[in-house]
């Protein structure tokens, strides 16, 4: 059996040496053989237009999440390093909440009270060290979610167009042995019809996988700053947490010497 390329192949050679090249498609070409297409393309094109909206739905979401996310961590940084309390840093934490490096704070902040009532050194480091993790892993979870649409999307696009291309080539190929005509002319136009498809699942599927990788890289890099930040926290303990009676120059001079 002739494998249907090979056979598109033979039928442009066998039109001549002297046949013009085909012009490029243009915009009204283009949607002449949208209009000219079967059900079974409209179907693919409808399914890619859905998953491409929605993929462009996540990637801005996600987009404007990130930039708060970095924007706030910068900030709760800022305000971290410059209070001499953890009671500080609680009573403004909100305000830096779309901020995961927050949630890691809350977490260990809450742990510490249970075990000290909000003051003295802690008195078990390794339940602080656990609800650090906790609080990063969760935070991770909600940074990542809906990220694996956007690879599903990257993934299958491409074959969802690759199948209506195929459908429509065997319809192409159905028509002309209908027809008994075995010329470019009669072949080409449904064709280039089928494989308009191909190219909507690469115009989806180019963005999401992108995307996709550019916010996993993200996502990777705030892993690394809430352990970074949650090591920063549990060694700043004893600094935060220093008796209400100590002389404030005395803490500053401890502070300097920490860092």
């Amino acid at each position: 059996m002739t494998h249907p390329f090979f056979a598109i192949a033979f039928i442009f050679f066998q039109a001549g040496p002297d046949a013009a090249p085909p012009a490029p498609p243009s915009g009204s070409a283009i949607l002449e053989m949208l209009q000219n297409s079967g059900p079974v393309a409209m179907a693919v094109l409808g399914l890619l237009l859905v998953a491409s909206l929605y993929s462009w739905a996540i990637i801005l979401g996600k987009w404007g999440a990130f930039k708060r996310a970095r924007t706030q961590s910068t900030r709760f940084l800022r305000a971290f390093r410059k209070a001499g309390r953890l009671q500080e840093i609680a009573a403004v934490s909100e305000q830096f909440k779309p901020s995961p490096l927050v949630n890691v704070f809350d977490e260990v902040y809450e742990t510490y009270r249970r075990q000290t009532g909000g003051y003295g050194p802690p008195k078990n480091t390794t339940a602080l060290e656990r609800a650090a993790q906790t609080a990063s892993s969760e935070s991770l979870t909600v940074l990542e979610q809906r990220l694996t649409w956007l690879a599903t999307i990257g993934a299958i696009s491409p074959f969802i167009g690759l199948f209506g291309t195929i459908m429509g080539i065997v319809d192409a190929f159905h028509g002309l042995g209908t027809a008994g005509a075995a010329t470019l002319r009669a072949v080409a136009p449904g064709v280039s019809e089928a494989l308009i498809t191909t190219a909507a699942g690469l115009i989806v599927a180019v963005p999401a996988v992108v995307a996709y990788n550019q916010f996993t890289a993200r996502c990777r890099e705030f892993g690394a700053r809430m352990d970074d930040f949650s090591r920063e926290l549990l060694n700043s303990m004893e600094e935060f947490t220093v008796g209400a009676n100590e002389d404030p120059l005395e803490r500053q001079a401890a502070r300097g010497l920490h860092k």
